[in-house]
């Protein structure tokens, strides 16, 4: 994508937000970008649609398992240090962005799935496709079963704009630096769930993501980590998670786009069983704006050596 189309897709995504007021995502920018960084916030939406929670079992707070809940306000001062920042509004209960389009459970529709749906995935076999049958517990989301048309309609509205926007700005970022990099924002439960790699293990305070060197250049996640590790934290490398679809496909370090996952151990920030802010909020807010002004000073032509 030419900057040009980057900026297109971007004016036409912020006209949506301005516009009806019920876009799928939202892109907040800086004034004027000057760190080759995007942060974006796939799984921290809230806003859950009264269908969805109609049909489903689980009540509310249940329902709210898989979120990554405030994670998009730890990055919040992305914009202020010259990064733009995506966030999803849509909850990944409903519509997964860190999946492909259509990776899909067939026992959960009531009707035949295309033959150009991933079915077999192990995301799939674990409930977790793109739409997903089950929260993070383990408990099934639906009452009923789906047809396929809910599934596009929810894909085309909502995982097609997010990836839209997330292309464009990566896309726009690239042609003004010369690469790009963008980090893939999540949290992870303080300890690990039954169907996890690590079950009943606690986690470290954060875990770095690059597809086990693939997905970035070392010079970003060695810089990423010295910064984390500067606030105190304790730092993992693909362990419990080395990255997800966004990692995995965006991640292209000979092209100069470099693609960092990191997770948070929600631990430090909220009550995992009430689903609130703690007063550790703070600190990991600032730990995390301390690393999005690192990663913004980062010489963008270390990345091309």
């Amino acid at each position: 994508m030419s900057s040009t189309m980057a900026s297109d897709a971007l004016k036409d995504i912020h006209a949506a937000a301005a516009g009806e007021g019920d876009a799928p995502i939202v892109v907040l920018r800086p004034a004027v970008q000057t760190a080759a960084v995007v942060f974006a916030s796939p799984h921290s939406g809230d806003e859950y649609p009264e269908d969805f929670v109609r049909n489903s079992k689980l009540d509310p707070v249940a329902l709210r398992r898989s979120e990554d809940c405030f994670v998009d306000g730890l990055f919040a001062a992305a914009p202020d240090h010259g990064a733009p920042l995506l966030k999803a509004l849509f909850p990944r209960a409903y519509c997964d962005p860190n999946r492909e389009a259509y990776e899909l459970d067939p026992s959960m529709f009531a009707d035949r799935l295309p033959d150009f749906v991933n079915t077999g995935s192990h995301r799939v076999a674990m409930g977790f496709g793109t739409i997903a049958k089950v929260v993070s517990s383990g408990a099934e989301i639906y009452r009923e079963k789906l047809r396929f048309a809910d599934a596009h309609a929810r894909i085309e509205r909502c995982w097609r704009s997010y990836h839209n926007a997330q292309a464009a700005l990566v896309a726009e970022t690239r042609a003004r630096f010369g690469v790009a990099m963008l980090v893939d924002c999540h949290s992870m439960p303080s300890v690990g769930g039954p169907t996890d790699r690590d079950p009943g293990q606690r986690r470290p305070d954060i875990a770095l993501g690059d597809r086990f060197g693939t997905a970035c250049h070392p010079a970003l996640i060695e810089h990423a980590e010295s910064l984390l590790r500067a606030q105190g934290l304790h730092v993992a490398r693909n362990d419990p998670y080395a990255g997800g679809y966004t990692t995995e496909n965006y991640g292209r370090p000979r092209e100069g786009v470099h693609a960092l996952q990191i997770e948070i151990n929600r631990g430090l920030y909220m009550d995992e069983s009430r689903l609130v802010r703690l007063p550790g909020f703070g600190r990991v807010a600032a730990a995390m704006t301390a690393l999005i002004r690192g990663l913004g000073d980062l010489d963008p032509g270390v990345l091309q050596r």
